[in-house]
């Protein structure tokens, strides 16, 4: 048989798009894990986001903003927990004050609400902050959970265990088969731009790393806790969260992977390292940011270093109840330039629609990336 559609990736996005396309719709899903929401979906921090830091006007901003709506009506809808517990973007000094300001200035400008505090204490009573943005409409949720209630709503076949080895036109072989479709959906992360052939960005992989925090340090946050974002660095920093189970972890860093799904340092494919290394994107991207990559690596080699960079928020966590969590892997896409990619990167090519760029916020977005991509599909 022909599907109508054929999607590639069994994560948060790939699902949801899947749900998304018309119930009339013949629908096959492939995933080359034995369950879903394997890699980024079920590696994140568990937030639901408010679209604070995106771009006014870009996919991420309006997806981001749209999503938070969408997926909190999607849970209460089937029973998932989640909470909506706000947070703190809190300025440590006074360098920081001016730029959060411009955050302020930019969630206003994707009509997200937000409350300027003096005393971020009042919210967050062992915080370091001179001053804080409060960002209501944040929230947490378990987003694997997500992923099997939306796995298990889906209308169509889904291939566990099954790797998509080439696509031809209409024709996607697979470890068990060929398949074909009259649309392919190829929303496989960290191997996007492999499936895609795309020459307008890479994927570089960035490993994120975590810490859980317990004994009495856990009691010290209530909710979420972030830095204000450096602006000379691509990545949000090291920030503190308070999960759907009560538990509390800091993370994550932001250091190169060797290995696309290299969740520790020993992890190392020589294709993967390659793709990197011979890729002029990447090397453009470490000349401007030698130095803060430096410190990320440091930071994840020394539990001390690391421990300093959660404690500029919260001065009385102890550094003996840091205590390694698993990892996750960003598939972030790098353009020629060495700019990190700042929106989605949905691209259109024949029968073929491809999702080259869904890093963070692409959980909180996922039904809204699904929507678009229904859309355009048609």
């Amino acid at each position: 048989m022909t599907f109508d559609y054929a999607i590639i990736g069994g994560g948060i996005v790939g699902l949801a798009t899947a749900l998304a396309l018309p119930e009339s719709a013949s629908v096959v899903l492939f995933e080359k894990e034995n369950a879903f929401a394997a890699h980024q979906t079920g590696r994140n921090s568990g937030v639901i986001h408010s679209g604070v830091y995106y771009r006014p006007g870009s996919l991420k901003a309006r997806m981001a903003v749209e999503g938070n709506r969408s997926m909190v009506e999607f849970c209460r809808a089937h029973a998932i927990p989640f909470a909506i517990t706000g947070k703190l973007i809190v300025a440590t000094n006074d360098a920081e004050v001016a730029r959060l300001r411009k955050l302020e200035e930019n969630a206003r400008g994707n009509s997200v609400v937000t409350r300027w505090l003096e005393q971020a204490t009042e919210i967050e009573p062992h915080v370091n902050a001179v001053a804080a943005l409060h960002v209501p409409s944040t929230g947490v949720v378990d987003y694997r959970r997500v992923a099997d209630v939306m796995a298990s709503l889906v209308r169509g076949q889904l291939e566990l265990s099954c790797r998509v080895l080439e696509i031809r036109d209409d024709v996607i072989a697979t470890t068990r088969g060929e398949f074909r479709a009259k649309t392919i959906i190829n929303c496989a992360g960290l191997f996007a731009d492999r499936i895609a052939h795309a020459e307008e960005v890479r994927i570089v992989p960035f490993r994120g790393e975590y810490y859980d925090v317990g004994g009495e340090s856990a009691s010290l946050v209530r909710t979420l806790i972030y830095p204000v974002p450096n602006p000379d660095f691509p990545f949000l920093g090291v920030h503190l969260t308070r999960g759907i189970e009560g538990h509390v972890h800091a993370g994550p860093n932001a250091v190169l992977a060797f290995k696309r799904e290299g969740y520790r340092w020993r992890d190392v494919s020589v294709r993967d390292t390659l793709d990197t290394f011979t890729y002029g994107g990447f090397w453009r991207l470490a000349a401007r940011n030698w130095e803060e990559g430096g410190r990320e690596v440091m930071r994840s080699l020394s539990r001390r270093l690391f421990a300093r960079s959660v404690q500029r928020l919260v001065p009385a966590i102890a550094e003996r109840d840091l205590h390694r969590a698993p990892a996750g892997v960003r598939a972030q896409a790098l353009t020629p330039s060495g700019s990190l990619a700042d929106d989605f990167v949905i691209v259109r090519r024949g029968r073929a629609i491809h999702v080259c760029n869904a890093p963070s916020p692409g959980a909180t977005a996922s039904i809204e990336i699904g929507r678009f991509i229904a859309r355009e599909s048609v």
